[in-house]
């Protein structure tokens, strides 16, 4: 005989997946937009809005990303300059 205290999780609740192991550097996120590329630097109000001159790449595209657990982002990503690799696949 088994006795369950408490009640099942819903049906439509997620299953926790396996969490990357620590400094692995593989971290997965979902993509929330894309958008093409600025054309000027310009905001609304016509003032600069950039702390420097960049122009976006012509073929580039503005990705949008959110990452479920900011646990597994390095500690000082605000303040290094790290390069991000990208890896797509479908559900």
């Amino acid at each position: 005989m088994e006795i369950i205290i408490g009640s099942s999780p819903h049906i439509s609740q997620e299953i926790p997946t396996k969490k990357q192991p620590a400094g692995s550097g593989v971290v997965e996120a979902k993509l929330l937009h894309v958008r093409k590329p600025r054309k000027g630097i310009a905001g609304p109000s016509g003032m600069e809005r950039r702390q420097k001159q960049a122009q976006d790449p012509l073929k580039g595209r503005v990705l949008t990303v959110l990452v479920p657990d900011a646990a597994l982002l390095p500690k000082d990503i605000e303040e290094s300059e790290y390069r991000v690799m990208l890896r797509f696949s479908k559900k």
